[in-house]
């Protein structure tokens, strides 16, 4: 999964939400000055994660992307899935997606000391360009993709992957509705969401 699912299945605590963001951002257990709660975040954005990876539907899913995207399908189904989830974002939250947004944008800039340097660069771009709302256009993933693969070496060209996506565009929601039912569950079941 991508940052809009990372940032809502941390429930809106604002420790998770800093981890689930920053987990790309560290290596191993180099945990060094921060807090439990950020800690907890990090552990299960990889819980999530690994969660993701194994599951049959997502891998379904990735399945159509392989043969041209290879080792970056998997990237793509990450945003792809972020797409569906900021399409109905509605049917997930009591919140609408752009008050959803705001709310990590300012609780990501309130902690900007503590971001990695990584991570501080994606929140600039992230809130430039207001990523996580976008997410719910096929204009707006596109962009992303655009952007992803002008920093892949070999200039991959991962919005080449848009075609195949409206080819199975119904399809794939529905793979996506039946995992991320399967994939919150999962979540609510993990110690990391006791932070407080």
């Amino acid at each position: 999964m991508n940052y809009l699912a990372h940032s809502y299945l941390s429930y809106q605590k604002t420790d998770l939400i800093i981890g689930n963001f920053i987990a790309d951002s560290i290596r191993g257990n180099q945990f060094e000055g921060l807090t439990d709660g950020v800690i907890k975040g990090i552990r299960l954005h990889r819980k999530i994660d690994t969660f993701t990876d194994a599951h049959p539907i997502y891998l379904t899913s990735k399945h159509r992307f392989s043969q041209d995207f290879d080792k970056y399908s998997g990237v793509l189904m990450d945003i792809i899935y972020d797409h569906y989830l900021a399409k109905n974002f509605d049917q997930y939250s009591p919140l609408s997606l752009q008050q959803h947004a705001d709310g990590i944008y300012e609780i990501l800039k309130i902690n900007h000391e503590i971001l990695p340097e990584h991570a501080k660069r994606f929140y600039g771009y992230m809130t430039e360009r207001n990523t996580l709302f976008h997410y719910s256009t096929l204009n707006g993933i596109e962009t992303v993709l655009t952007h992803l693969s002008g920093r892949i070496r070999n200039r991959f060209e991962l919005q080449l992957a848009i075609p195949i996506l409206e080819t199975h565009y119904q399809e794939i929601e529905e793979e996506f509705t039946i995992f991320f039912d399967d994939l919150q569950a999962f979540c609510k079941e993990q110690p990391e969401l006791n932070v407080l």
